[in-house]
C-alpha cells in the first residue's frame, strides 16, 4: 500500500536463465511483483518509522532509496521486481531499470487525474498526492518501444476511483490488447490516509467486488489483486474462485499487519484453493529492510507445505508474468 505511514526445485534454473542471475546454493530464487521507486517522498524529511519495527527509515534520498533497496533484493535472492513509480514522474523508473537491467520489470504506476480536494480547509492544509493518469498514446508507445512490461500499481482508490470507473477503462484495454500485466490497489490502506494526502480515498473502493465488470469486458486481461484484497476475504475469494485468470498478491499485509493476522487470512485463502494464484510482493515502499520481514511472513507460516511456500515466492509468478514463455 504505497500510502502507508506508519530450496531451488527441479527445472527452476530453467527460468533463471533469463532472470539475469543464477540462483545461489544458500538461498532459493524469490520473484517480488510489488516493488515501488522514488524520485522524491514526504516520509524522507520525516524519517517516517518503519510501520511494523518503529525504526527510523535510514535512507532518505533517490540514490540511497535505491541503492539500500538493490542490496536486500541481492541478499535475499529477489531474481526479478516488478517495480512501479510511487508519486513521481516515472522516470525515476527508467533510472532503476538502468541500475538492475536484468532484475527489474518496469512498470509505470498511476492513481488517477489531479484535482483540487474537496473539503480541504483553507490554506491547504492536505497535499494531494497522487499521480495523474498518463497520456494513452503515450503509454501505448511506450509498450511498443519496450520500455515498460507490466502496468501498476493502478492505485486508483487514492484519487477517489473505483476499478471500475470509465477513466481507467482505456487503461485496462490496452493492456489487454497488448497482453500486459496489471497490477491493481485493492483493499484499505494506512490510518489517517484521506488527512494525509489522498483526501477522496474511501476504504469501500478497495474492494475487489469492483473489478467484476472489467473482467467482463476483458476477459483475457492478466490481472492481479494486490494486498490480496485485504481485508474483504469473501469478496477476494468470491472473485478469485469465479474468474480463474485473477492472481493476487501479498504485499504490504506480509509484513505490516500482525502475523497472526496475515496468516489466518493467508490460511483462508489457501484453503479455498488458491495457492497457485498467491504471489510474493514486498511493497517495500520507503523501507528496504521490509522487503526480508515480508519474506519471513511467509517463510514463518507453519501450515504452508515447501512446495506452496516455493509457489508463492517464485512458481506462481512465472507463470503469471510467463517468464517460462520464450518470446522473441
Amino acid at each position: 500500500m504505497k500510502s502507508l505511514y506508519g530450496l531451488l526445485l527441479p527445472g527452476a534454473a530453467l527460468f533463471l536463465s533469463g532472470a539475469g542471475q543464477p540462483a545461489t546454493d544458500a538461498k532459493p530464487p524469490i520473484i517480488d511483483v510489488h516493488l515501488h521507486a522514488y524520485e522524491s517522498d514526504p516520509r524522507w524529511a520525516e524519517r517516517v518509522p518503519n510501520p511494523a519495527t518503529g525504526k527510523l527509515l535510514t535512507a532518505t534520498t533517490e540514490k540511497s532509496h535505491r541503492e539500500a533497496t538493490l542490496a536486500e533484493l541481492k541478499r535475499h535472492n529477489v531474481v526479478k521486481a516488478v517495480l512501479s513509480n510511487g508519486r513521481d514522474n516515472v522516470e525515476v523508473v527508467d533510472r532503476w531499470k538502468a541500475a538492475a537491467p536484468d532484475l527489474i520489470i518496469p512498470s509505470p504506476g498511476f492513481d488517477g487525474p489531479r484535482q483540487e480536494p474537496q473539503g480541504v480547509p483553507a490554506g491547504g492544509a492536505v497535499r494531494e498526492l497522487t499521480t495523474p493518469l498518463p497520456e494513452l498514446g503515450a503509454l501505448r508507445k511506450d509498450y511498443l518501444a519496450g520500455r515498460f512490461k507490466a502496468m501498476g500499481e493502478i492505485g486508483a482508490v487514492y484519487a477517489g476511483l473505483a476499478l471500475d470507473d470509465p477513466k481507467l477503462e482505456p487503461y485496462f484495454a490496452l493492456a489487454e490488447e497488448l497482453d500486459v500485466p496489471v497490477g491493481v490497489h485493492t483493499g484499505i490502506s494506512s490510518p489517517n490516509t484521506p488527512y494525509l494526502g489522498s483526501p477522496r480515498f474511501r476504504a469501500g473502493l478497495g474492494n475487489p467486488r469492483t473489478l467484476e465488470e472489467v473482467l467482463i469486458r476483458h476477459p483475457k486481461l492478466r490481472i492481479y489483486l494486490q494486498h490480496a484484497g485485504y481485508p474483504y476475504l469473501q469478496e477476494t475469494k468470491a472473485l478469485m474462485l469465479v474468474y480463474p485468470q485473477v492472481y493476487a498478491d501479498l504485499a504490504a499485509i506480509d509484513w505490516i499487519i500482525p502475523r497472526e493476522e496475515f496468516h489466518d487470512y493467508l490460511r483462508n485463502l489457501m484453503r479455498a484453493g488458491l495457492g497457485k494464484r498467491l504471489m510474493f510482493g514486498s511493497d517495500q515502499m520507503v523501507w528496504p529492510e521490509a522487503i526480508g520481514l515480508a519474506i519471513e511472513g511467509i517463510e514463518t507460516a507453519d501450515f504452508l507445505s515447501p512446495e506452496q511456500k516455493r509457489d508463492i515466492f517464485y512458481h506462481n509468478a512465472v507463470r503469471f508474468l510467463r517468464m517460462d514463455e520464450k518470446r522473441p
